[in-house]
């Protein structure tokens, strides 16, 4: 095993730490935009009818996530959400993401993920994030820009943007394209099995298992490196030869 020349993280439970999902609170926040609600619809009644449609798709259920290789850009859901309500909005789609996903969901960096960052970027080794998300890419950005300020990302690739899902092995081909790397060269950290341990291996990068912000059970797995903290990872790269 030698030292990556690139680690590409996932993003949510691995860089970012994603506070218990609250539909309601994010509901809530984009509602006080409307400018038209013709049922007069409360929060939770929105939110039950998005939670329905979200059941239909298998959006967000960790059981499919690892079938469900194409992605549902967030600005297609809510415009149908809301537009099939009755319900118009003074809020751009992008807005709309950024509102609902800072009051459902507000995140911090993992514990030890700055200091992580720092200690690649000063060994020379690149970073960038490969996201399974919904909200849009600037939406993304912004969030792991202010939360992670002194990132040294080279590129933060939201799913939305590019219909493809992790473990569908054309995403991570897209990530190694803009790398401009070979797979062996290249480490991939995710915090879920099927996606990002299977995609990566498949695509033939090194996989790590992070498991220190964990929120849903996994089944275990002995075939790849798992660790707890991030201050493994450090020490798993100080300990192989340049």
């Amino acid at each position: 095993m030698k030292k990556p020349e690139m680690i590409i993280f996932d993003y949510g439970q691995t860089i970012i730490s994603q506070a218990k999902f609250d539909g309601i609170k994010g509901t809530e926040a984009v509602l006080s935009h409307a400018v038209e609600n013709r049922r007069n619809l409360t929060p939770e009644q929105v939110q039950e009818e998005a939670n329905r449609i979200n059941r239909e798709l298998n959006r967000y259920d960790p059981t499919y996530s690892a079938l469900n290789t194409v992605e549902i850009p967030n600005h297609m859901f809510t415009r149908y959400l809301y537009e099939s309500l009755g319900i118009k909005l003074n809020l751009t789609p992008e807005e709309t993401d950024r509102v609902f996903w800072d009051n459902a969901s507000p995140g911090r960096p993992t514990d030890g993920m700055p200091e992580l960052l720092e200690f690649l970027w000063q060994n020379g080794i690149r970073t960038a994030v490969l996201s399974n998300i919904s909200y849009c890419g600037n939406a993304v950005e912004e969030r792991i820009n202010r939360l992670l300020p002194d990132n040294h990302f080279e590129f933060i690739i939201a799913t939305s943007e590019y219909m493809f899902r992790k473990p569908h092995a054309r995403i991570f081909k897209l990530a190694l394209f803009k790398a401009g790397l070979e797979p062996e060269d290249v480490w991939f950290a995710g915090d879920n099995y099927a996606c990002d341990v299977t995609g990566a291996k498949n695509a033939g990068m090194f996989p790590v298992w992070y498991k220190g912000a964990l929120d849903y059970e996994q089944d275990d797995h002995d075939d790849v490196v798992k660790i707890f903290s991030w201050s493994e990872l450090d020490e798993m790269i100080k300990s192989l030869p340049e």
